[in-house]
């Protein structure tokens, strides 16, 4: 996309006593609103980037379609904030929760919609056994992913998700919405058909309920994140069998859920 990521804009920062006007990096928001078959459907409010692996990626997470190739056709209209999606079939009971949503970048109640019935109805316990990290491989995957966004390093406004494996990074994606960095992953995930169940989400906020759902719709095991689980999200993650890793810093962090994941040999 042509819109810009960040912009700079004149501040005046109060530092050691005195008032200076500065030059600062601030982030960039963009709507983008989604026509499914012909209707209104949602909002996105997002940084503009990766746009069509987020719009893949939320129809995806919110049960609109189950694999990428139902969708028929997919055209973004920079010019206007439009996407246009016109899909092989759909699912009539999912469309029916939203009513024209404007999905914020922010942590608010816009995305709590479908927990109680839809999220709980699709979602599948994570039965993947076949992978398994070590601590120092949890401090390395986090140092990796917050190393590779340079966009939160000059503004501090943006979040950041990351896909991987054991050895490092598979894929990194930033956007002022957290929930927006996973659906990117999802969307980029669903295209290129790339296996899940043996892989590592590493992500930088909150560990919600919101999260911790999106995570099992993506199909990951394990979450990192250098911030805190909720309590429902850690009942989320008994009930669907997903490691929780949070409070990840430097030389210390908890493990919460499902610590079978973990390798503690060489400790």
């Amino acid at each position: 996309m042509n819109q810009p990521m960040k912009l700079q804009s004149h501040v005046w920062r109060y530092e050691e006593g005195a008032i200076h006007n500065v030059t600062d990096t601030i982030v960039t928001e963009f709507p983008i609103t989604i026509i499914l078959n012909g209707q209104e459907f949602a909002t996105l409010v997002c940084s503009p980037e990766h746009i069509e692996e987020l719009i893949i990626g939320f129809l995806a997470s919110e049960g609109i379609i189950h694999h990428y190739k139902e969708i028929k056709e997919l055209t973004i209209i920079e010019a206007t904030g439009r996407a246009i999606i016109e899909t092989h079939k759909i699912n009539k009971l999912n469309v029916l929760f939203h009513s024209k949503r404007i999905i914020t970048s922010c942590c608010g109640k816009s995305r709590q919609s479908f927990y109680f019935y839809n999220d709980a109805r699709t979602v599948k316990p994570i039965d993947s056994v076949n992978v398994k990290i070590s601590i120092e491989q949890c401090f390395h995957l986090m140092q990796l992913m917050q190393e590779s966004s340079d966009i939160f390093q000059d503004t501090g406004g943006v979040h950041n998700a990351a896909l991987c494996d054991r050895n490092g990074i598979i894929i990194a994606r930033t956007d002022i919405g957290r929930h927006n960095a996973l659906d990117k992953i999802y969307g980029h995930c669903l295209q290129r058909s790339i296996p899940l169940s043996d892989k590592i989400i590493v992500f930088s906020g909150r560990i919600s309920s919101e999260v911790l759902l999106k995570v099992a719709k993506i199909g990951c095991g394990i979450v990192l994140s250098k911030s805190a689980p909720t309590e429902l999200a850690l009942r989320l993650a008994e009930e669907l069998h997903i490691t929780t890793v949070g409070f990840l810093r430097s030389h210390s962090l908890n493990i919460y859920t499902k610590p079978d994941r973990i390798d503690f040999q060489n400790i």
